[in-house]
């Protein structure tokens, strides 16, 4: 299993404190899924290699948080998680629903943020070639306000960072939702060069993310959307991926790649409608290697994924790429059974009909083409 002693050097950001709180009885997002995904990566033997290191995360300082997120808006969501402004909360887009509150809110959520803040640090002190924090990822969260899950937006607070350090940042988003809160904290800047590919704001939350949104000002150009139909499966994807995230990403010369891996792509998710399977997942995180490799700085993310199976699976093929490994063929029997599934691969859902297969490739033709006409020029494309 474990070939690979040389090359491309991988950290997992983990410890059972990102996967011990719980948002609501019924919420679909599970911090579970993290501890699956770290269960599934020993047991396959992934961490035993020479390529690979677990790293401990720490909460985010509350300095760290303020490069993206208002003071007012740190210290809420402080006095929420202790039930001291509970008031308050609604205007932070805090309550039932996407959002709640719960006790240890703020340490919960500062936790998962610094577990982004510890990759990008490994990173860039050379000690890793990529860092990967599947508790992160939370890219809808906006400078004074909750929204989509998501509370402190750890990839605009590592980002920022970066580019505070002087570095030009490539952001590519493969959740299958927008990735609105990144867009919008960085919509002005051409350091960052923001790429989501994501189920179309038609169809899903947040309801944006098309392609003529591109930026504003110096900015203009640098937030880059590929909208895709709903039931979009393996091939189309990767015809989109291709079209636009290599190109673009050269053409940028990126100093570092920021990655945001969400698994609400798969054919699996209960709340989004793309048809991506594991392997077709994986290979797309593979391209990234590739981008990555030739900056030899990429921090990875997590994102969403709701269905437990998927998002294990999805993130233990991830990481196997990120270090070089084979990625094993079976789950082994002392994971136990999560979803009845015995292989790492899915078997490949049923094309959809021709006419709504048409119709699936004819939009993301048109996304691949106005990007083509509005964007590539500016970067001599």
């Amino acid at each position: 299993m474990t070939e690979s002693t040389t090359g491309r050097k991988a950290a997992l950001i983990y410890s059972d404190q990102l996967a011990s709180h719980v948002l609501s009885d019924s919420h679909p997002m599970r911090p579970i899924r993290l501890a699956h995904t770290y269960e599934l990566s020993r047991q396959s033997g992934l961490l035993d290699s020479d390529n690979a290191r677990v790293i401990a995360p720490r909460e985010a300082t509350e300095q760290e948080l303020t490069r993206v997120h208002s003071k007012d808006y740190v210290q809420a969501v402080r006095s929420l998680g202790i039930g001291l402004e509970t008031g308050n909360g609604q205007s932070y887009g805090f309550g039932p629903g996407d959002n709640p509150v719960y006790d240890g809110i703020y340490n919960a959520q500062a936790l998962s943020a610094g577990s982004a803040v510890v990759a990008m640090e490994l990173v860039e002190a050379g000690e890793v070639n990529v860092a990967f924090a599947p508790a992160g990822g939370l890219h809808h969260a906006m400078p004074a306000r909750a929204s989509g899950f998501c509370v402190f937006n750890d990839p605009a607070v590592i980002i920022q960072t970066l580019v505070e350090a002087g570095r030009r940042v490539v952001y590519i988003d493969i959740d299958c939702h927008h990735g609105d809160g990144v867009q919008h904290i960085f919509y002005d800047t051409d350091q960052v060069l923001t790429i989501s590919l994501h189920e179309s704001g038609q169809f899903l939350f947040p309801g944006s993310g098309f392609t003529g949104d591109i930026g504003t000002g110096k900015g203009e150009g640098f937030s880059v959307n590929v909208p895709l139909a709903p039931h979009t499966g393996d091939d189309v994807y990767q015809t989109a991926f291709d079209a636009v995230v290599p190109p673009l990403t050269r053409a940028f010369k990126p100093d570092v790649i920021v990655t945001q891996l969400g698994m609400d792509t798969h054919v699996f998710d209960p709340i989004a409608h793309l048809r991506i399977t594991t392997q077709g997942f994986a290979r797309t995180v593979a391209k990234l290697a590739i981008l990555a490799d030739e900056t030899g700085k990429w921090i990875a993310l997590g994102g969403g994924g709701y269905d437990l199976g998927a998002v294990a699976r999805g993130w233990t093929m991830a990481f196997a790429v990120m270090s070089q490994q084979r990625i094993p063929d079976y789950i082994p029997a002392s994971f136990g059974d999560i979803q009845g599934i015995s292989n790492f691969s899915d078997v490949p859902p049923g094309d959809p009909d021709p006419a709504m297969a048409s119709q699936i490739a004819a939009f993301a033709d048109r996304s691949i083409e106005e990007i083509s006409t509005s964007i590539f020029p500016r970067f001599g494309i």
